[in-house]
This record gives structure tokens, C-alpha cells and sequence, in this order.
């Protein structure tokens, strides 16, 4: 049978709420007051933005939430999706001193929500472009996270640039892609006028390949910033996989961001297919949306899953259930042509190398498959825009990890097209640095930073921030093993 939606709008609607609620100012005063205001801190080093937290912490601490936004914003445009959909747990939060000391640490992620929230709610600009501009014209080709990073960097420094963004809205996966009870996309179109306040153009609805000649951007435009992302998801390549009931994740997900929540069709007993935090984000809102049981299928182990653990662990909250050491072999229709399940066969993980066992096959009952089996590398439309362009053997744009440059001179890059598939928050901080080298390559002086200022009696130069260099709190604890403090 055809699947259908579940819910209706006010349950729907109350169901799909935010998991984290924001803080009330007498709880972000009390919050802000648990922190240190570390020097060195490790919390700058866990945050590839570079956002200087002790800082802004102080002045939510001092009653000053304005100018705490300003100093977020000013290392992350994107500081208030960031808030919402970082996983904290192995950047900022996971670096705190505080989860040492007290195993609790200081709620870095729901502090930089209050802060950004009350110039958002407010409408207080504290981002202003120079009144000086230069005559240099940027093509941005993606409106994604590293895109915006990249053209919002580049109006601060004075220079024009234009998002091209196939898409309706600019965003990319903050605006559809993102689970909905994690942040609703207006927090994302917010971010993009916000960012056209600051004087960059967007040219939403226009494809470059198809709507604009890639020669017409290389005539018209001084340098250009590639930042398209990943392609479509990955295929099974099974039997059945084309059967209507069987979705990709991100599609899914996108149709929660594009229609009212209650018109989203949903199965009743729904398998997803994949053991990342886009399952875990599949998984989660197909429980939300009605579904009566929701099942995460992983080829391996438990322990072998990309998805973090909280991510896992709410998962499970939301009654989500896990079969490990499975993998699809059919989606089973029965005449129907419509999914009514399917044929799965268990696997041995041996010395690490994936094996299916003969004979282990078994049959099971959905009326929904969910793919989240990860994204395809966008090479052949890398390779249609830019024929010379320099791609490694896992398809993604080779450049100069400082300046983002490519080997051809006027074309840079940032995000997953160029890292192979991170988070938001590595994208915006690669569109930056790009912005930072498009600046230098048209004749600017060198940008810096940020760097947290040392403290007053303290020898040496500060350790420097995550925007330099990207180190994830589990990283950044094993550095410190190697150089203990005497």
C-alpha cells in the first residue's frame, strides 16, 4: 500500500520540536558563570571557526548578549545554526576544562543559541561591510555553509561577491537538510539575510553549467569560489531499489524543510539503511512523524558506527531500535509494486573485513527503506565545469589547505566537495579561509587570526585556535598526553 502521513498539524508540529529548548537569561547568566574564561583555552583550539568562547561567555556573563553575538558572529556567520546542530560533544563542550573538573561542561553550544538568538529576535546588526569598497567581483558557486562562509568574508574585506545557488533558497543543508527538531530552516534563511545585508547578491534558482556558461563567470568575475557540496545519495544497487516507497535520507529529510510537517507521507514500520548521523536523523524524525516502528540496519557493529554516540543515544530515546551486522540484499514487494519489506542477510566483521554469510538470509516486514548509505563525490560535474580542475583518487578538489586555491589560479575551494564530507561548521570555516586567499590573490594584505590574546603573566604565545588548526576534542586530548604542562 501507498504510504501516507501520520500526524496531524499540531501534533506534528509539537512532536518535531526543538530537542534542545533555549536558555531563559537567568539560566544563560547562571550558565555563563560556570566558565573559567581560560587562557589558552582549549575550547578556541576544539572550534574550527576559531571563536573566541571565553569571551563571548563574559560578556553573557556581564549582561552583555549583543556584544557576545558580535564576537560569534564575527568568527561564524553562521554562529546561530552552529549553535543548534554542532556536535559539541567532540568540539567546544568536548575540550571544557569543566568536564574534568565537574564531568559536566559548560553548555558552550545553548549559550552561543542565547546570544545569536537576541540579535536575531531584536534585528540588531553587529556585522558591518567597510563603506569603501574595492572593484573586485567574487563568483560564489553554492549557497551551502561554505559558500555563505566564503561571500560574508569576503564582503567584511570589501569585495562584491555573487552566490550562484540552484536551489529556491540559499543554505544549502542548513536549509534543507538539516533534521527538522534540530533547527527549522528559517533559522537558516534568517543567516542568508543576514548575509545579504552585509552586500553580497544572490542569484537563487540559477545553475552554473546549465543556466550560466562556467567561460561567462570566468569572463565576468575576478576569482571563483567552488563550494557545491556532495551529490546525490549512494545507491544500493539491489532489487527493488526503485520502488516508490524507497527514499534517499536527504530527500526525506528536505521534504520536512519544503511542505508542512503534517503532509510528509510516512511508513509504518520504516527501515533505514546506514549508520551515520543522517540515519540517526532519519531514523529519529520517521519515529516523530508517526511511525510506529523505525529500525536503523548497519552492515557492521554497534562500535563501527560514524554516527556519534548522543546522536545514537537520542535515537533510542525517540524508540528507535538498531539490527547490526545486516545488510540488504532485496526490497521485497510482492506484486505489489510497493515496498512490504525486506530480504536481509546478516554479516561477520573478521579481521575487520565485511563478509556476508551464506545462507543467513531472512526475510523482514516495512513499508518504507530509507537509504542513508552516504553521498556521491560530484566529479562528474566538477569535471564538466572546470576540465583541468585537480581532483585526488576520493574524487574531491585538491587545494591549498591555507588559502583554499586550486590548481587553477583563479578558482578556489571549501566544504565537502573539498574535504570529502564534515561538518556545518567545517565548511564555514574553509569558505572563510578561501575568502582570506581570494583577498590575497587580488592584492589585499594578509588576514591573521583569530588568535585569543595571552594573559598577563603568562610566557610564550597563545596555542592559537581551531580556525588554524582543526583539532577535535579526542585529538586535542591526546595532543596534550604528548606534551604534558611542567
Amino acid at each position: 500500500m501507498p504510504i501516507s502521513p501520520r500526524l496531524g498539524a499540531e501534533e506534528a508540529a509539537a512532536k518535531m520540536a526543538g530537542f534542545k529548548p533555549p536558555y531563559p537569561p537567568q539560566e544563560a547568566l547562571i550558565e555563563a558563570n560556570r566558565c573559567l574564561f581560560c587562557f589558552d583555552a582549549p575550547c578556541i583550539q576544539a572550534c574550527p571557526t576559531g571563536i573566541d568562547i571565553p569571551s563571548f561567555i563574559k560578556k553573557i556573563a556581564n549582561g552583555n548578549p549583543t556584544g557576545a553575538a558580535r564576537t560569534i558572529l564575527t568568527a561564524n556567520v553562521l554562529g546561530a545554526s552552529c549553535a543548534r546542530v554542532c556536535p559539541t560533544s567532540v568540539l567546544c563542550e568536548g575540550a571544557c576544562v569543566m568536564l574534568d573538573r565537574e564531568h559536566d561542561p559548560v553548555k558552550i553550544g545553548r549559550l552561543q543559541r542565547f546570544a545569536t538568538d537576541h540579535v536575531a529576535e531584536k534585528n540588531i546588526s553587529v556585522l558591518k561591510s567597510p563603506t569603501q569598497k574595492t572593484d573586485k567581483r567574487v563568483a560564489i558557486i553554492g549557497g551551502g555553509p561554505a559558500g555563505l562562509g566564503c561571500a560574508a568574508e569576503l564582503a567584511l574585506l570589501g569585495h562584491s561577491p555573487v552566490v550562484f545557488e540552484k536551489k529556491f533558497h540559499a543554505g544549502g543543508l542548513n536549509t534543507y537538510g538539516i533534521a527538522y527538531y534540530k533547527m527549522s530552516p528559517q533559522v537558516s534563511l534568517d543567516e542568508v539575510e543576514m548575509i545579504k545585508g552585509l552586500g553580497v547578491e544572490f542569484s537563487c534558482g540559477v545553475e552554473v553549467g546549465k543556466d550560466v556558461p562556467i567561460a561567462q563567470l570566468e569572463a565576468e568575475f575576478d576569482a571563483i569560489f567552488v563550494g557545491i557540496g556532495l551529490g546525490g545519495s549512494a545507491k544500493l544497487n539491489i532489487p527493488g531499489e526503485g520502488l516508490p516507497e524507497v527514499v534517499d535520507a536527504l530527500h526525506f529529510i528536505e521534504q520536512l524543510h519544503s511542505q508542512p510537517l503534517h503532509q510528509v507521507p510516512i511508513g509504518e514500520r520504516v527501515a533505514v539503511i546506514g549508520g551515520g548521523n543522517t540515519a540517526i536523523d532519519a531514523v529519529t524524525q520517521a519515529r516523530r512523524l508517526g511511525a510506529r516502528e523505525a529500525v536503523v540496519l548497519y552492515r557492521r557493529g554497534q562500535g563501527d558506527m560514524p554516527a556519534y554516540e548522543f546522536e545514537q543515544e537520542l535515537a533510542k530515546v525517540d524508540g528507535a531500535r538498531f539490527v547490526l551486522n545486516v545488510v540488504p540484499v532485496e526490497v521485497l514487494s510482492e506484486g505489489t509494486g510497493h515496498v512490504t519489506g525486506l530480504k536481509l542477510a546478516h554479516t561477520s566483521n573478521a579481521d575487520g573485513k565485511l563478509c556476508v554469510l551464506p545462507g543467513s538470509e531472512f526475510d523482514a516486514p516495512f513499508d518504507m527503506v530509507i537509504k542513508a548509505i552516504g553521498e556521491e563525490k560530484q566529479v562528474g560535474l566538477l569535471k564538466k565545469l572546470f576540465p583541468n580542475l585537480e581532483l585526488d583518487q576520493r574524487g574531491v578538489v585538491v587545494r591549498n589547505l591555507d588559502t583554499g586555491q586550486t590548481n587553477l589560479p583563479k578558482v578556489f575551494t571549501g566544504g565537502d566537495c573539498a574535504n570529502g564530507g564534515r561538518e556545518v561548521v567545517n565548511a564555514v570555516a574553509e569558505g572563510k579561509k578561501a575568502a582570506r586567499g581570494i583577498h590575497a590573490f587580488l592584492g589585499g594584505e594578509k588576514v591573521s587570526g583569530p588568535v585569543q590574546a595571552s594573559r598577563y603573566g603568562v610566557k610564550g604565545a597563545p596555542m592559537g585556535a581551531g580556525f588554524d588548526r582543526p583539532i577535535r576534542a579526542p585529538e586535542l586530548e591526546a595532543e596534550y598526553a604528548k606534551h604534558p604542562a611542567t
